[in-house]
C-alpha cells in the first residue's frame, strides 16, 4: 500500500484543551482530537505531528501538521476538507491540504515561527478566553526599548521552562515589538523556534516593565543571569496565539 504524506494547515481555540500534544493523563488535546478524527474518517491507524507544541489554553491561527495516508485526499480536497471539518468540534478547524515529499516534516523544516499575545485595556466580558486583562496604566514606549534589548542576545534560559529535554536554549529573533489598537496591546514575536513558555515569560516580564516596577538595566541583567525564575511571571495563556509558520520558499511546490 503506497503511503502519502500531507500537511494540513488548521486553526483552534485552545482554551478548552490542554495544549497541542498528546498527554498520557488526558483526552483532551488538539492532537488527541485529531488523530482520532482521520483515523475513522480514512478507516487507516493515523498518527498526525504537529509543526510545534502550544500549551494549555493557548491559541493558533495558522498551524500545520503532517501525517501519512493511503487516500488520495486531493482527488476531491474540498470534499475531505468538509468531511473533515464537519466532524470536528467547533473549535478547530482545517482550511487547506497539501500533498508534500515522503519525507517533509511539519516541525523540524519549519524556519520561523510568529507568536502575538493580546492584552485588553479594559475588562471586556466578550473576550474573557481570547485576550488577557491587565489593569491599569502601561508605558509602552518602555515596553518597546525593553523588547530591542532582547535582540542583543540568543540564549533565552531566563524565559524557558525548567526541567526540560530541550537541548539548547539558543533562538534567532528576527521581530519583538508592541503595538496598539483601539483598546488592544498586541506583542508580536518571531524566530527561528521557541522554548517552552518562552513567549509567556517574555510578556510578564516586560509587564513588569510597562508598570514601572523594572527598569531596562534590570532586565538585561535577567536575561543574562539565564536564570528562570529571576524573571517575571508567564502572562495567562489565553491571550497567547500563535500566529504563522514559515517554510523555506517553495516547499509546497511538490
Amino acid at each position: 500500500m503506497l503511503m502519502k504524506r500531507y500537511f494540513i494547515q488548521l486553526s483552534y481555540n485552545g482554551t478548552a484543551y490542554h495544549g497541542w500534544q498528546m498527554q498520557i493523563n488526558t483526552f483532551a488535546t488538539v492532537q488527541q482530537v485529531l488523530n482520532v478524527m482521520l483515523s475513522r474518517l480514512l478507516n487507516e491507524q493515523i498518527s498526525i505531528m504537529g509543526c510545534g507544541r502550544t500549551d494549555t489554553g493557548v491559541h493558533a491561527t495558522d498551524y500545520y501538521a503532517h501525517f501519512d495516508t493511503s487516500i488520495d485526499l486531493l482527488a476531491d480536497e474540498a470534499k475531505w476538507i468538509f468531511k473533515f471539518n464537519h466532524a470536528l468540534p467547533a473549535d478547530i478547524a482545517i482550511h487547506k491540504i497539501y500533498k508534500v515529499r515522503e519525507n517533509a516534516h511539519a516541525r523540524f523544516d519549519a524556519v520561523a515561527r510568529t507568536y502575538q499575545y493580546f492584552i485588553n485595556k479594559s475588562k471586556n466580558p466578550f473576550r474573557i478566553n481570547s485576550a488577557c486583562y491587565v489593569y491599569g496604566d502601561l508605558n509602552v514606549a518602555e515596553m518597546n526599548k525593553a523588547a530591542l534589548v532582547l535582540f542583543d542576545y540568543k540564549d533565552f534560559s531566563s524565559f524557558a521552562k525548567s526541567n526540560t529535554q530541550t537541548g539548547t536554549n539558543i533562538c534567532k529573533l528576527y521581530k519583538a515589538e508592541w503595538s496598539e489598537e483601539d483598546d488592544i496591546l498586541i506583542f508580536t514575536i518571531a524566530a527561528d523556534r521557541f522554548l517552552r513558555n518562552m513567549v509567556r515569560a517574555i510578556v510578564g516580564t516586560l509587564l513588569e516593565v510597562g508598570k514601572g516596577k523594572m527598569s531596562i538595566e534590570k532586565f538585561r541583567e535577567i536575561i543574562e543571569s539565564e536564570t528562570r525564575s529571576n524573571a517575571g511571571l508567564s502572562a495567562h495563556a489565553c491571550g497567547l496565539y500563535l500566529k504563522r509558520v514559515d517554510y523555506p520558499e517553495g516547499y509546497f511546490n511538490v
